[in-house]
């Protein structure tokens, strides 16, 4: 084996930006969730058809948009498009 080379310059795991990974802060049967992101921010999420949610699960969601006519709560308003549960 040869030297060790330089760490990448950027990152070499790009997330998509309509992508955020996080906790469940405020949960239930929907539409509104709460979720804090990996970097303190929070969210006021709004979507259909994701179930019952837990506070504490970790989570990868698809956001997009939040609906004009919707208030989930404190956060940044998005509309909630999937989510996949890592917990």
């Amino acid at each position: 084996m040869g030297p060790a080379g330089k760490p990448p310059k950027d990152p070499t795991d790009r997330i998509p930006a309509d992508t955020i990974g996080g906790w469940i802060t405020r949960g239930g049967s929907g539409p509104c969730y709460g979720l804090v992101d990996d970097d303190g921010v929070e969210y006021a999420l709004h979507g259909t058809g994701a179930g019952t949610l837990a506070v504490g699960t970790r989570v990868v969601a698809t956001i997009g948009p939040a609906p004009a006519d919707v208030d989930c709560g404190p956060g940044r308003p998005v509309q909630l498009r999937s989510v996949r549960r890592l917990t």
